[in-house]
């Protein structure tokens, strides 16, 4: 007798389970699917309904008979599916990258039993974004290489003046475009069929420069400046630039550029008070052309300081541009923990600041170098 209760008190357990599991998972997939609406995956906003999403992003399909879902297609492009993320009434998947030949702005979910299910909806296709340049100084007629994302052709690219330049080449996250005739110091607009991107920097940005020897100005570095340049030299690609072409010794010493206030003028005052108020929101940059390796010794740097050298950032090797000009970009405020770090601090002073480029290192360097426009800049146009 207590065997035949045995059997049934388990035959009740086995259908009492089977029926928790059956409700709590949902997965009766016999009727016929249907999308109630889509929303985004976040636990915060999940009320947050949306009928279009950007590229990669996370989304949540919610209806009914969902559970049978083997294939998604956004514009015709498949997207990745984890069964796991698969209910019956709820299905999360990610919307593609891949930006669709044909845009008919469907989701479309395929079943197991052969059936289809489509519905509205918009894939946000992102518009270009333009983050940096190999140069920021390119003369009319020279290549500009230009870094950003969404590159996606056909695409146009306008220098400041509404001058559309020529594109070379677009490969990845690299755009290589000739720089038209005229092009004037400003943004840079990168524009495709999904949008038109501007550039988060200013081309030949000429905003707060504190030293570019045009003319030449300060107490040391008139013999490196290179006005007219001869069989050997780079071209110039923003007036005068310096050009230092010599060995130095481990520990040598060799002031390029120095000058206070009163010998500096203008430029030392370049510095604008939010700088040196808000560092973290500003960068140093400047155009640099190593014809030989920068690879030893360093580039010492006071700019914003109210001495010659209270304190000073050093700018170390490796760089090599291998002959080109580049842009190289230092955050300011990494200067200025340098600064305080050797004891001194930034203060605003309607005086002006002292300027000092130095190159000094423990390590000796076989220097031919070119240097011009150094400026502090926003980190944002």
């Amino acid at each position: 007798m207590k065997t035949k209760f045995r059997y049934i008190y388990l035959a009740l357990v086995v259908i009492t389970l089977g029926t928790i599991y059956s409700a709590c998972n949902d997965e009766d997939t016999s009727g016929v699917p249907r999308i109630d609406y889509v929303r985004i995956t976040a636990p915060e906003s999940a009320d947050s309904l949306i009928v279009s999403a950007g590229q990669g992003q996370l989304i949540a399909i919610m209806g009914e008979n969902l559970g049978g879902t083997v294939r998604i297609e956004f514009n015709n492009i498949a997207a990745e599916i984890t069964t796991p993320y698969i209910t019956n009434s709820s299905v999360l998947v990610r919307v593609p990258a891949e930006v669709p030949e044909e845009v008919n702005n469907q989701l479309v979910l395929y079943f197991d039993d052969g059936t289809s299910l489509a519905h509205d909806f918009t894939v946000a296709i992102n518009k270009p974004s333009v983050t940096s340049m190999d140069c920021e100084y390119v003369n009319d007629g020279g290549v500009a290489v230009i870094h950003g994302n969404y590159f996606y052709e056909p695409l146009t690219v306008i220098f400041p003046g509404d001058l559309e330049g020529e594109v070379v080449s677009v490969e990845d996250e690299t755009i290589k475009v000739m720089v038209p005739e005229g092009t004037s110091p400003g943004q840079l607009a990168v524009r495709s069929n999904f949008g038109t991107g501007l550039s988060s920097f200013k081309f030949r940005d000429d905003r707060n420069i504190v030293l570019n020897s045009d003319p030449f100005v300060g107490w040391a570095g008139s013999n490196y400046v290179v006005s007219n340049p001869g069989t050997g030299d780079p071209e110039l690609i923003n007036g005068n630039y310096i050009r230092v072409k010599q060995q130095i010794g481990a520990w040598g010493w060799t002031d390029v550029a120095a000058g206070s206030p009163s010998d500096m003028g203008a430029l030392s005052k370049n510095i604008p008070d939010d700088a040196i108020l808000h560092p973290e929101l500003y960068s140093l940059k400047f155009e640099v052309n190593t014809l030989k390796p920068f690879n030893g010794s360093g580039v010492r740097l006071v700019l914003g300081l109210t001495g010659y050298d209270p304190g000073s950032y050093t700018w170390n090797p490796p760089y090599d541009s291998e002959g080109n000009w580049a842009t190289v970009t230092i955050s300011f405020k990494e200067m200025v923990d340098a600064y305080v770090a050797a004891g001194s601090e930034m203060i605003v002073t309607i005086d002006g600041y002292y300027t000092r480029l130095t190159i000094f290192g423990g390590t000796a360097l076989d220097c031919d170098m070119c240097f011009d426009n150094f400026r502090i800049v926003p980190n944002k146009y």
